[in-house]
This record gives structure tokens, sequence and C-alpha cells, in this order.
């Protein structure tokens, strides 16, 4: 199946073709990368967004909320400081051991949040 998607605001219909092609509609509500191998998407509402199949046709997607997964413990529970610590140093230990290549690939702007809210966390705690 070909990785591509319509927008139903702007009625464009995008299309991924490899790993690291990211592509987004041209009003910039849906999105979708991965090419053939992994069939990433996002959309900023998720009613906007339609999947195309191989003949053309529209598929309406549906979306299951990952949140109503997690055990209510852990979604309520605030990690201590030196958790938080632990996980900067994961997060510091996974970039070092990237591959070279990967190294010079650009950083997202969901990589940036997730280390600043982390070092903000960090910050904040007692």
């Amino acid at each position: 199946m070909r990785n591509r998607a319509k927008c139903k605001l702007c009625k464009s219909e995008i299309e991924s073709f490899h790993r690291y092609d990211y592509v987004t509609c041209g009003c910039g509500e849906i999105s979708i990368s991965g090419g053939l191998e992994t069939l990433e998407c996002s959309a900023r509402d998720w009613n906007n967004f339609l999947r195309i199949d191989e003949e053309g046709n529209e598929i309406i997607v549906k979306v299951k909320d990952a949140i109503e997964n997690d055990p209510p413990s852990q979604a309520q529970s605030t990690p201590s400081k030196q958790e938080l610590l632990q996980m900067l140093s994961e997060m510091i230990s996974t970039y070092e051991n990237l591959p070279q290549n990967a190294m010079s690939t650009p950083v997202t702007h969901y990589d940036l949040l997730s280390s600043l809210l982390l070092l903000s966390a960090i910050l904040r705690s007692e």
C-alpha cells in the first residue's frame, strides 16, 4: 500500500515515498512520513485526515486514544527529581549512541519539545 493521505480542509493529496520523506498538506492540517517502510501520520484534527488506497478511494481512519490503555497509576504519578535526571541521562545516552549518519539528520520540533519539557520538569522539581 502506498503511503498517501488527503486533507478534508484544503483537499490536498499527499504521498510519502521513502523513510525520511515528511510531507504536509497545503494548510498544515495533516502530515505523513515513512514511505512504504512505516506508515506514519499526524493531524491537528483527525476528522480532517483521510487515507487514500491504491485505487484512489478515500478511507476514513479510526484513531484510538493511547491514554485509555495506560494504567491509571502511571498516568497520575509524578516522577521524582532523581527519576527525571535518569530520564535525561537515558535521552543523552540514546543520542550519543546514534549512528554517525543519524547525527546529521534534522531534529524535529517534537524532539526539541520533549527535551525542553524534561528539563523544565527537572528544574521545577524539589
